[in-house]
Formats: structure tokens, C-alpha cells, sequence
């Protein structure tokens, strides 16, 4: 009787350690299968930061050479505005003339 319980004793252990390793083994695959995936979806990410990043600097760039754009355009408009005020005060000092002087 001691010795049919032990047989059955033993047999549930090896039963059990069976199914342990086969789930041991099929986690293990598990993990890999994962790791493999977390770690291409972090190279993914790596790649769209960097990119995310590149980006980020051209629009900098981009934005400083719009800036100094902007304000070549600034002193320009001041200066067109400078020669349309010389011209609108020669106009009017020069309207006298136009009034004697006959042009075509």
C-alpha cells in the first residue's frame, strides 16, 4: 500500500514537472518572441525620434532664415516708404511747373 502511494506520489511529481518545464519552455519562447518584437519596436521609435528631431532642427533653421527675411523686408518697405515720401514732396514742389509746362 506505502509503496503504490509512493509510485503514485512519485508519478503526480514527474507529472507535474513535466507540465512545468513544457510551460517553462513554451514562456521562455514566449519572452523571446517579445523581446525580439518590444526590441524592433523600440528601433522604430529611435528611428521616428530621430527623424521627429531632424524635422525640428530644419524648422529651426527654416525659421531663423525667415526671420532674417522678415526684417531685410522691414528695412526695404522702410526705405521704399522714404523714397515714395521724396517723390509725393518733389510732386508738390514741382506742381507749379507741370501747370506752365506742357507735357504729352
Amino acid at each position: 500500500m506505502v509503496l503504490l502511494a509512493f509510485l503514485a506520489g512519485l508519478a503526480l511529481v514527474v507529472i507535474g514537472i513535466s507540465v512545468a518545464a513544457i510551460r517553462g519552455f513554451r514562456l521562455w519562447r514566449q519572452l523571446k518572441r517579445t523581446g525580439g518584437r518590444f526590441t524592433a519596436e523600440l528601433a522604430a521609435f529611435d528611428e521616428r525620434a530621430a527623424r521627429t528631431e531632424r524635422h525640428l532642427a530644419e524648422w529651426e533653421r527654416a525659421s531663423s532664415d525667415f526671420e532674417l527675411a522678415l526684417e531685410r523686408l522691414r528695412a526695404s518697405r522702410a526705405r521704399l516708404q522714404v523714397l515714395l515720401d521724396a517723390l509725393e514732396r518733389a510732386k508738390r514742389r514741382t506742381r507749379w511747373v507741370r501747370a506752365l509746362v506742357p507735357f504729352p
